[in-house]
């Protein structure tokens, strides 16, 4: 049996190692920083709940029970932000991953993006599933 990407990554401390640098470089990006800086207080808290998020995504045991996309319709974001999003995850990626994980890391992120993208753009819920 082949290892998940949760366990390639190395388990919850192994996203953590990427999602922490990737949230410094939002932090501080003209678009993306005042957003996320507005909107969260405790980064300890979110860096937490977003390990969370991504153990759940790459097949690990997860604490996450959801809201992912609410959690980003009340912050007033534009579809246009999303590359910038996907630009500086992809980037993170690469210098913190190896080849395979990275890409496949990036993959999953584009499509969570594309699919939020079509909820902030107010588009039916019915069209998240298509392409």
């Amino acid at each position: 049996m082949s290892a998940t990407l949760y366990q390639r990554l190395g388990g919850h401390a192994g996203i953590l190692k990427l999602i922490r640098p990737f949230y410094i470089d939002v932090r501080q990006h003209n678009v993306l920083g005042p957003i996320f800086n507005s909107h969260i207080k405790d980064w300890e808290t979110h860096l937490a709940k977003i390990t969370e998020f991504w153990a759940l995504q790459t097949g690990g045991e997860s604490k996450y029970r959801g809201g992912f996309a609410g959690a980003h319709l009340k912050l007033g974001i534009q579809p246009e932000f999303f590359d910038h999003w996907l630009a500086l995850w992809d980037f993170n990626c690469k210098r913190s991953l190896a080849e395979t994980e990275a890409r496949e890391m990036s993959a999953l992120a584009h499509e969570m993006g594309r699919r939020l993208k079509k909820v902030v753009e107010g588009r039916p819920w019915l069209e998240i599933g298509t392409k």
